[in-house]
């Protein structure tokens, strides 16, 4: 019996310029499994194991409740990719709310 274990692969590269960062953003387009963040040239893509969608789930629920018991408007962006140039930094969240 062949076992398996599941786990988040993860590749950490460094001194990545900011347009390498752009670049593989458009090359990955917009439906994939995997997430991108980076920080100062370093560039960090992980494929999320199956657990991590199950609480990412669980977790935007229980935001949608309390929002709506406390009545606050909220929109919900899912798994935007926020970066700031500027500030040499990007991140793509699970899962995201905003407060209007």
């Amino acid at each position: 019996m062949l076992l398996t274990e599941h786990r988040a692969d993860r590749v950490v590269l460094y001194n990545i310029s900011w347009q390498k960062f752009e670049n593989l953003l458009v090359d990955l387009g917009e439906s994939r499994s995997v997430r991108v963040a980076y920080d100062d040239g370093t560039l960090e893509i992980m494929t999320p194991l199956p657990e991590h969608e199950y609480y990412k789930e669980i977790i935007g629920d229980i935001i949608k409740d309390t929002a709506d018991v406390l009545e606050l408007d909220y929109e919900c962006y899912g798994s935007t990719t926020w970066k700031r140039e500027l500030k040499k930094a990007g991140i793509e969240s699970d899962n995201c709310f905003i407060s209007k």
